[in-house]
C-alpha cells in the first residue's frame, strides 16, 4: 500500500532553481554557462563581514542565540532604519530570521488563518504564492501590466471583487525591478490599515536602486510587516540571514513560532552581519556595477530582439516581453541555454497565467559575464 503524501508538498517548484540545476548540469558536462537566472550577487560578503566571521570563529562558542536574534544585531537593524529612513524602530520589534524566506514564513503563520486570502500583483516572486499555498492560505493574484508599471495600485486593489485579509507588495520588485513612489506605497499601506488588511512589504532589494532611493512601508503605516534581508544589497545570500519588523501585537507569536520551528537564526551569520552596516562603500560599489550592467543590457539586448522591458527602477533584473519571439517561455529558455549557454528564467515562474511570453534576466554578475551574454544572444538572434 502506498503511504500518504501531504498535499502541502505538492506546490509548484521555484523554477529559477530548476533552471540553476539545469545550468549547473550543463556546466558539469562541459558547456560554458553564463548564469543570468538566479538573483544573487556574484560578489562574496564584504571584507568587514568576512573579518567579523573569522573573529567570531575564534572568540565565540556559536551556540544558540535568542530566537529573534542577537540583541546587538536587532539594535543595529533598528539603527539602520533611523539612519537610512529617519524612522524610529523599537529593537524589540526586530525579528532576525533564516533569510527573508524564514521571515515570510513566520509572518504568514502569525498573521493569517487557514483559508485567509492574501493578495499580490503579478508578475511576482513565486515563493509568495507557493508558501501561502503550503500553509493553506489562498493567494489572490491581481494581474498588473505596463499601465500599472507591473506594480500594485490602489485601483487594482479596489477593483478586486472579493475581500482580502492580507496584501504583499514588493518595491523594488522581483522579477520586474519596478518601484512604487513613496506616496503610492504610503497610500496603499494606509488603505490596508483602515480596512484591517495585514500589509506585508518586501523590501529585500532596498539599497539597489537606479535614481531615487526606495521608500519603506513604515513611513505610511508604523505597524506594517516589513521584511528585508542581508542577501541582496549586503551580498550575503548563502549566509541565510534576513529580518522582519513586526507589529507589536505579533512579536510574541513570531518569537514562539521561531523557537519551535528554527530555535534561532544561524549564529555565525549573525555575528558576521554586525559588521555589514559599516561596509557601505564596498556595497555601493557593487550597486554601481549593477548600474553599468543594466545600462549595457538595455543598450545591447534590443540588438538581439529583446526590445520591451518593465521599468527596472531597482533590484538587478530585466523582465522582458518576448511575445514576438515565443509563446512558450520555458522552451525558449531551455533552447537558449542549450544553444548559447546563457541561463535565464522563464516568466511562468512569476506569472503562471501570462508568463509564457516573458523571461527574467538577472544582471548581478560581473560586467564581463553580462557583456558576453549580450554578445552571444546577439549572435544567436541574427
Amino acid at each position: 500500500m502506498a503511504l500518504k503524501l501531504a498535499r502541502r508538498g505538492r506546490i509548484p517548484p521555484f523554477i529559477a532553481m530548476d533552471v540553476l540545476r539545469a545550468a549547473n548540469e550543463a556546466a558539469a558536462a562541459g558547456s560554458d554557462v553564463l548564469h543570468l537566472e538566479v538573483g544573487q550577487p556574484a560578489t562574496p560578503a564584504p571584507a568587514g563581514v568576512l573579518e567579523a566571521a573569522r573573529a567570531a570563529l575564534g572568540r565565540e562558542t556559536l551556540g544558540y542565540t535568542d530566537a529573534l536574534g542577537l540583541p546587538a544585531l536587532r539594535e543595529a537593524i533598528a539603527a539602520h532604519y533611523r539612519q537610512r529612513y529617519a524612522i524610529a524602530v523599537d529593537p524589540a520589534r526586530v525579528a532576525v530570521a533564516t533569510g527573508s524566506s524564514g521571515a515570510f514564513l513566520l509572518a504568514f503563520l502569525a498573521a493569517f488563518e487557514p483559508g485567509d486570502r492574501v493578495a499580490m500583483a503579478t508578475p511576482a516572486y513565486p515563493a509568495y504564492r507557493n508558501i501561502l499555498a503550503a500553509l493553506d492560505l489562498v493567494p489572490v493574484e491581481l494581474p498588473a501590466g505596463p499601465a500599472e508599471r507591473y506594480q500594485m495600485t490602489l485601483d487594482l486593489l479596489r477593483g478586486h471583487a472579493g475581500t482580502v485579509d492580507g496584501l504583499i507588495v514588493a518595491s523594488p520588485a522581483n522579477p520586474t525591478g519596478t518601484m512604487l513612489a513613496p506616496d503610492e506605497l504610503a497610500g496603499i499601506a494606509r488603505y490596508c490599515r483602515e480596512r484591517g488588511i495585514r500589509f506585508v512589504s518586501d523590501e529585500i532589494y532596498h539599497g539597489i536602486t537606479y535614481g531615487r532611493p526606495a521608500a519603506t512601508a513604515l513611513a505610511g503605516d508604523s505597524e506594517a510587516i516589513v521584511v528585508s534581508s542581508f542577501s541582496k544589497y549586503f551580498s550575503m545570500t548563502g549566509w541565510r540571514l534576513g529580518w522582519a519588523i513586526m507589529p507589536p501585537d505579533m512579536v510574541r507569536a513570531v518569537e514562539c513560532l521561531a523557537q519551535n520551528l528554527y530555535i534561532s537564526p544561524p549564529t555565525l551569520s549573525q555575528h558576521a552581519a554586525l559588521a555589514a552596516f559599516d561596509c557601505r562603500d564596498e556595497l555601493d560599489a557593487n550597486v554601481a556595477r549593477y548600474a553599468v550592467n543594466r545600462a549595457l543590457l538595455l543598450d545591447e539586448l534590443p540588438k538581439a530582439g529583446f526590445e520591451r522591458f518593465a521599468p527596472s527602477d531597482g533590484a538587478f533584473y530585466l523582465y522582458a516581453d518576448i511575445a514576438h519571439l515565443t509563446h512558450d517561455s520555458s522552451e525558449f529558455c531551455r533552447r537558449m541555454l542549450r544553444e548559447t549557454g546563457v541561463a535565464c528564467t522563464p516568466g511562468i515562474d512569476f506569472d503562471p497565467a501570462r508568463g509564457h511570453t516573458s523571461l527574467r534576466i538577472a544582471f548581478a554578475g560581473s560586467t564581463e559575464t553580462v557583456a558576453e551574454a549580450a554578445r552571444r544572444l546577439k549572435s544567436w538572434r541574427r
